[in-house]
């Protein structure tokens, strides 16, 4: 499969929102309101201080995406790259699609050189993407996560 990366636009954001929804029914069983996603989405495009999006095209059509947002660590002086909003459409999947977006995240962390790494986080129970992501030589950190939410 030929697979094209290249960031996301405002002309993405409606595929980008859907494919949210998709992941976050498919990895943690959640509904989510598509309007809510979609002005979360263009926020982030029209924002880059929030992050971008990386989108794999194949045929002209988009087939994977990843979400990237930046989080500053004053020990490293640097960010860590965290990859949020992971999904590959399931009919195309174990097709080398988000290899190919998280290696051209890891090209263009290299490039930048004031990335000190790239982070995600899991659903607890989501085997099957723990096993994609130690293929491509990530690893646990030793941190569990914890949160409040407003």
């Amino acid at each position: 499969m030929n697979i094209k990366i290249r960031k996301g636009e405002l002309k993405d954001a409606n595929t980008i929102a859907r494919f949210n929804i998709l992941t976050a029914n498919e990895s943690e069983n959640k509904e989510l309101d598509f309007e809510t996603v979609f002005r979360g989405v263009k926020a982030v495009i029209k924002d880059p201080h929030k992050g971008f999006y990386l989108l794999a095209e194949s045929k002209g059509e988009i087939v994977g995406q990843l979400m990237v947002t930046p989080e500053w660590s004053d020990w490293r002086n640097m960010n860590f790259l965290w990859i949020q909003s992971v999904y590959v459409r399931e009919d195309l999947r174990k097709q080398g699609i988000f290899a190919a977006l998280y290696h051209h995240l890891k090209d263009m962390a290299h490039y930048k050189k004031k990335v000190a790494g790239l982070r995600l986080y899991v659903e607890i129970n989501n085997e099957t993407a723990k096993e994609v992501y130690e293929a491509l030589g990530m690893h646990k950190p030793g941190y569990d996560m914890y949160e409040y939410l407003c």
